[in-house]
């Protein structure tokens, strides 16, 4: 199941899941050894990464579906992000309230979509070294003369014939 799911995500969201990996390692790695509770800061944080990998998920596959139903993509499109947001809402209130998990830390894994999305284009580049340069505006080495006009012609024409018309 696994396999058949990573051959229908976009190749996006995989560099997105990869950055949001990345961040949390870092945050796992720096921050908890200064920590007291290191056990409810490592909870909240992977539980904040995992919510991040999630809405990533959510996002590709509410936009993939979306943008197939033409003049209502908006509002399904908004339907569906208050529902990612509903439910990060929702998992921050348990998280407070039952105090089991840090909610400061799982704020901040939820932010490592954030990350991730600042992250994705260097993830794209050392995941694909074979696709240098792809993408990236071309650039002319000589650029056409340009006249004035696009029929080729200066316009000389149709400035006489603007002033005697007028």
């Amino acid at each position: 199941m696994m396999k058949n799911l990573l051959e229908k995500v976009n190749e996006t969201v995989l560099e997105l899941w990869t950055g949001i990996l990345l961040w949390g390692i870092v945050c796992q790695l720096i921050p908890v050894w200064f920590l007291k509770e290191k056990a409810d800061y490592s909870l909240g944080l992977w539980l904040g990464i995992l919510l991040a990998g999630a809405s990533a998920f959510h996002m590709w596959w509410a936009l993939d579906r979306g943008l197939d139903r033409g003049g209502a993509a908006q509002g399904y499109i908004r339907k569906t992000a208050f529902i990612r947001y509903a439910v990060i809402v929702v998992v921050f209130a348990v998280a407070m309230l039952t105090r089991a998990a840090n909610p400061l830390a799982v704020f901040l894994g939820i932010m490592g979509l954030k990350a991730a999305a600042y992250l994705q284009p260097f993830v794209h580049r050392r995941l694909h070294p074979d696709k240098e340069g792809e993408g990236e505006a071309f650039v002319l080495q000589d650029p056409p003369e340009w006249n004035g006009h696009p029929d080729g012609t200066d316009g000389a024409e149709n400035m006489e014939k603007k002033e005697v018309n007028l």
